[in-house]
């Protein structure tokens, strides 16, 4: 069963079991009761497709260098990685 649906099964009216214990129930985190989740936007793929494609190629990478490699390039901090 997938979120959404189980997001459908939640009743607010019921005074027996809370939002939370029902949440807790469920399997589904109560942040996402409260607030819709957005979809994501261009940008934000594209960043979590870069990154993506950084740590596949360098999986031993800590996350200063991957910062440093989304900021600078890939090109100029691939070179000095491989060198």
């Amino acid at each position: 069963m997938s979120t959404p649906d189980r997001r459908a099964m939640l009743d607010r009216a019921d005074k027996a079991l809370s939002i939370r214990r029902q949440c807790m129930l469920l399997g589904i985190a109560r942040s996402g009761v409260y607030r819709p989740p957005r979809p994501a936007n261009d940008n934000d793929l594209a960043l979590m497709r870069r990154i993506d494609e950084l740590f596949t190629a360098w999986p031993f990478l800590w996350a200063r260098r991957m910062t440093a490699m989304l900021k600078t390039g890939f090109r100029t901090i691939a070179s000095a990685c491989s060198a």
